[in-house]
C-alpha cells in the first residue's frame, strides 16, 4: 500500500545466485517500493521475504550484509571528490586497496574527475560515481533502482557488462528500469500490474 493505494497484492518470486531480474510496469506501479520493501527501507504491510530459505526476520543482518541498494537518486556526497566517495563506500566493505577504487572510476568513465567536488559534476557523471561502487563490492545481491538514469552509451554499457559479470559470478541482481535489456543472460522479469 501507498497513500492507501494498493500497489501490488499476491506477489511472489524466487531468485537464484546468477539471476537478473528485472522489474517493468508503469511508472507508480510500485517498482521502486518494492525494491525498498526488499532493503529494509519500508515495512511490509503483509507477506514474508526468505533469504537462502530463511525467513529474513531470522537471519535480517546477514541478509543486509549481502546486500547492496543503489537508489534513485546518487546517494553520494556532494561535497567530496568522488575518489573520497569511493573512500567512504570501500571503508563499509573493509576495502583498503587504493588501485581498486582509481580502477572502479575508469571503469565507469570518470578518470581525470577523481579529485573534483561531486556538486560541480553532471547528473550522469553523479550516477557513474554511485554505481563505481559495484566494481569493487563483494554483496551478492544488487537491488539497484533505475541505474541507467542520465547514462550515455558508453556508460550504459559498462554498467550492463557489470550486471553480467556479477551474475557469472554466481551474484544476484534486482532492478528496475525502462531501459531494454533482453541480451542480458540470466535475466528474468517481473511486471508490476497497473495502479489502482
Amino acid at each position: 500500500m501507498r497513500d492507501e493505494r494498493l500497489l501490488f497484492d499476491d506477489l511472489s518470486f524466487d531468485l537464484y545466485a546468477g539471476e537478473l531480474l528485472q522489474l517493468e510496469g508503469p511508472n507508480g506501479a510500485g517498482k521502486t517500493s518494492l525494491l525498498r520493501l526488499l532493503a529494509g527501507l519500508l515495512p511490509f504491510n503483509e507477506g514474508e521475504l526468505f533469504w537462502q530459505g530463511h525467513n529474513i526476520n531470522t537471519c535480517r543482518d546477514n541478509f543486509y550484509q549481502s546486500m547492496l541498494f543503489i537508489g534513485h537518486l546518487a546517494g553520494i556526497k556532494a561535497e567530496l571528490s568522488p575518489l573520497e566517495n569511493l573512500h567512504w563506500f570501500a571503508a563499509l566493505e573493509g576495502i583498503k586497496d587504493e588501485t581498486l577504487l582509481d580502477n572502479a572510476l575508469s571503469q565507469v568513465g570518470l578518470a581525470g574527475y577523481e579529485d573534483q567536488p561531486c556538486h560541480q559534476l553532471s547528473a550522469g557523471q553523479k550516477r557513474r560515481v554511485a554505481l563505481a561502487r559495484l566494481t569493487f563490492t563483494q554483496r551478492s545481491v544488487w537491488l539497484l533502482d533505475e541505474p541507467f538514469t542520465a547514462l550515455d552509451k558508453t556508460a550504459v554499457a559498462s554498467v550492463e557488462n557489470l550486471l553480467i559479470k556479477h551474475s557469472q559470478a554466481g551474484g544476484a541482481v534486482i532492478l528496475t528500469s525502462h531501459h531494454a535489456l533482453e541480451e542480458l543472460p540470466g535475466l528474468k522479469k517481473l511486471t508490476l500490474g497497473e495502479v489502482t
